[in-house]
């Protein structure tokens, strides 16, 4: 493997400031979502509490991402970003503030987290749609977007790792405060970019409602994008579940605490950065609709394994396995999007795009928690496994179709040369 192509779009000097901010930002994001999910679990023994929690955090991203791709696309990112950043680094703190009181109680987690969904909303697809403003060739995008996904799963790693450690000893409060700390890296690497000067889109002038129609319409009547971000609602929904139960099986079927919590996340984040550098060590984008098909697959078969073993070091061995087909799927689907579509459209796709992976999530933790109360933590995932594993049948069938569309359009955008019989 090339080090040099695996890590080819840090040449370009603000991705490598954000690339830097973010790391640190993000290993503090997963310390506190480790926090929260062992607080709630630990104030209430309720499944059902711990999927609302998860679904009062990204409900308002599902509710809120077509609003945000629209201002994404009319807008200054770089402030965009300084404020949704500001914003998360607020919500931190004030969970700190009630920890450290001792007066936080369920409802204000949920408001909290309601709070931060609002923000992830508009964040997650103005940071998505900026990632190609801050590369002078725009042929390093996909290698940019790769290198994005092994930030957050490195930071998936060494998070809950942490996180683990410090809940143990010192309590959650810790890691709200890591968290609120960490905000600082990622809002100077911002302000140090030097960009140039930012030129009014002329979206900015028309109808909000006209170009949010106009983005969907362009986003679901062509094929490929429409195959693609139906898949990934398909898997995000049950990532979502597998994440929100991952404390009863860390406390109740693993007979662990929060130590064995951060393995298993730890080891979902390890396979999920092993595939993000696999993608990563790739030249081009050729062949990637077959890698969402596999990658699908191997996640929903990840799944269903977790789902029956009791042993905690077999299931973080299969967590491995479940999160780098996650990860690839998420991460290529990403990456076919960004490449195909239109520049005036990027914003709206990448919303549509977050709407599918962090938007339909919480749905996910919610009919999990609500199914795991009924039948089991381990039924549920088994279903999920399943319905995972369907869902890439389905888009395996779509395959030709697909590849139909985007030869052509690959062809025009001179990502691949057209040969001549």
């Amino acid at each position: 493997m090339d080090i040099k192509t695996v890590f080819r779009a840090l040449r370009h000097r603000n991705y490598r400031l954000f690339f830097g901010g973010q790391s640190i930002s993000l290993i503090g994001t997963w310390m506190q979502m480790i926090a929260v999910s062992w607080l709630v679990y630990r104030m209430t023994n309720s499944p059902f509490l711990l999927g609302l929690v998860g679904f009062s955090s990204q409900i308002a991203t599902f509710l809120l991402a077509p609003l945000a791709g629209v201002i994404a696309d009319r807008h200054h990112r770089h402030r965009l970003l300084l404020i949704t950043q500001s914003l998360a680094m607020l919500q931190a703190t004030v969970l700190y503030v009630l920890f450290g009181t001792h007066t936080i109680a369920v409802w204000h987690i949920i408001l909290l987290s309601l709070f931060l969904g609002a923000v992830n909303a508009f964040d997650i697809p103005v940071r998505q749609s900026f990632t190609v403003d801050m590369l002078d060739d725009k042929e390093d995008l996909s290698n940019a977007i790769a290198l994005n996904s092994s930030m957050v799963n490195t930071a998936r790693l060494i998070g809950p790792c942490v996180g683990g450690v410090l809940i143990a000893a010192f309590g959650e409060g810790t890691c709200f405060l890591a968290n609120a700390l960490s905000y600082i890296a990622v809002l100077l690497s911002l302000v140090m970019m030097k960009l140039p000067p930012w030129e009014r889109s002329g979206l900015a002038q028309g109808s909000v409602m006209l170009q949010l129609k106009e983005g969907f319409a362009y986003a679901f009547n062509f094929i490929p994008i429409r195959a693609i971000l139906m898949l990934l609602s398909v898997v995000s929904m049950v990532a979502g579940g597998l994440t929100a139960l991952m404390p009863v099986f860390a406390r109740d079927i693993f007979h662990g605490g929060a130590r064995a919590l951060g393995l298993l996340m730890a080891a979902s984040g390890m396979g999920a950065l092993i595939g993000a550098i696999y993608l990563a060590s790739r030249r081009h984008v050729l062949g990637l609709s077959r890698i969402i098909t596999v990658a699908a697959t191997l996640f929903g078969v990840g799944v269903l394994d977790f789902s029956r073993t009791p042993v905690l070091m077999i299931g973080s061995a299969v967590l491995l396995v479940s999160g780098f087909g996650m990860m690839v799927q998420m991460a290529s689907s990403n990456i076919m999007l960004q490449t195909m579509v239109e520049e005036d459209k990027r914003g709206r796709v990448m919303s549509f795009y977050t709407m599918a992976f962090m938007g339909l999530a919480p749905f996910g933790s919610l009919f999990s928690g609500i199914l795991a109360a009924k039948i089991g933590a381990s039924s549920t995932l088994l279903y999920g496994g399943i319905l995972s594993i369907i869902a890439a049948v389905v888009f395996a069938g779509y395959l030709p179709k697909i590849r139909s569309f985007v030869r052509p359009l690959y062809i025009q955008k001179g990502i691949i040369v057209e040969t001549v019989q």
